[in-house]
C-alpha cells in the first residue's frame, strides 16, 4: 500500500511540474517588431537560414564564409536586417563560427534554452526573434570575458566603405 501511495504521489508531484513549465513557456512568449507567419519565413529565406533563425537550427563548424572576415563593418540579421554586431567586437574563437565579444547595445535577446538537456544561454534578434546563436562565458578576459557564438547564416555582412579621395 505504502508503495502505491508514494508511486502516485510521485506521478501528481512530475505531472505538476511539466503543467507549470508549460504554463511559463506560453507566458514568455514575445511579441516582435517584424512577425511573419511561417509560410512568410520560408518564402524570404533559405532552407538553412530558416533551420538556424525560426527553428533554433546550428550550422556546421567552419562553413561559414564570415567566420574568418575581419573586414570593417557591421553584422545584421539576414532575416531583418536589424544591425547586431560590429567588426571591431569580432575574434577568433577557434570554435568554427563568428564570434563576438558583444552586441549592439538592445539588439540582441538572450533566452534560456534546454533544448540538450541543460540550460544555455540562447541568443535571439531582438527585432524578428530569430535565432542567432548561444553566449558563453570563455570569451576574451581584456574585454568583456563573454563569447557570442553566431551561426554565420544568421547575418549579413554590410562593409564599410572607404571614402575616395
Amino acid at each position: 500500500m505504502k508503495q502505491i501511495l508514494s508511486i502516485c504521489t510521485l506521478f501528481l508531484f512530475v505531472s505538476c511540474i511539466g503543467n507549470a513549465q508549460k504554463k511559463n513557456e506560453k507566458q514568455r512568449k514575445k511579441v516582435y517588431k517584424i512577425s511573419k507567419t511561417d509560410a512568410q519565413w520560408k518564402k524570404e529565406l533559405t532552407s538553412m537560414q530558416y533551420y538556424v533563425l525560426r527553428e533554433a537550427g546550428t550550422e556546421r563548424a567552419f562553413t561559414s564564409p564570415l567566420n574568418k572576415n575581419y573586414a570593417p563593418g557591421v553584422y545584421a540579421c539576414v532575416a531583418c536586417k536589424t544591425p547586431l554586431y560590429k567588426s571591431e567586437h569580432k575574434f577568433n574563437s577557434g570554435t568554427g563560427w563568428p564570434s563576438f565579444d558583444r552586441a549592439i547595445s538592445n539588439s540582441v535577446e538572450l533566452d534560456v534554452d534546454y533544448k540538450i538537456g541543460y540550460a544555455r544561454t540562447e541568443l535571439k534578434c531582438n527585432t524578428c526573434g530569430g535565432h542567432l546563436g548561444h553566449s558563453f562565458n570563455d570569451g576574451p578576459r581584456e574585454t568583456t570575458g563573454e563569447r557570442h557564438c553566431i551561426n554565420g547564416v544568421a547575418l549579413e555582412f554590410i562593409p564599410i566603405k572607404k571614402a575616395k579621395n
